[in-house]
């Protein structure tokens, strides 16, 4: 597991490989594992940033995407976060947000960011700055947290 490779792509820059990964990975974690079935392809791949690290194999260990103000919130945001069954145990979520939010901030120029965070997941991200708000919901039978980071 040494070998894993970090890449940042837009929707058009990806390959039809690490497309089929990445959706492979997100329906393997969220439909699949959180057992709930829910429209995975929502239109806003086209929009993204794509951030993952892989293995040699090209499987996806870590994934999110990232977008620009105005996309899913008024600030910047990160979705789909995930660490597949392989990738857990190695610190790789860590350096997924933290990856996730220097794109932001060298991308974008800004340090504002939104998130719709699992509500097991509050702690870590507070962790890289986040504080929930009072937006609580369910999202396909998961409890969530808007959290947003200054």
């Amino acid at each position: 597991m040494n070998n894993i490779v970090w890449k940042i792509k837009s929707f058009e820059e990806l390959t039809t490989s690490e497309l089929y990964e990445i959706i492979k990975a997100r329906v393997d974690v969220f439909v699949v594992e959180q057992d709930t079935p829910y429209p995975d392809l929502d239109g806003y791949d086209q929009k993204a940033l794509h951030l993952w690290a892989e293995q040699e194999d090209k499987t996806v260990l870590a994934y999110c995407r990232i977008f620009d103000k105005g996309i899913k919130y008024e600030e910047t945001s990160i979705g789909r976060v995930l660490t597949s069954e392989k990738g857990r145990g190695k610190n790789l979520g860590k350096q997924l947000i933290q990856y996730a939010v220097e794109t932001i901030e060298n991308r974008y120029k800004t340090s504002e960011v939104r998130i719709s965070a699992q509500d097991y997941l509050l702690r870590f991200y507070s962790g890289f700055g986040f504080t929930a708000t009072d937006k609580k919901y369910l999202e396909d039978n998961i409890p969530h947290t808007e959290m947003f980071r200054k």
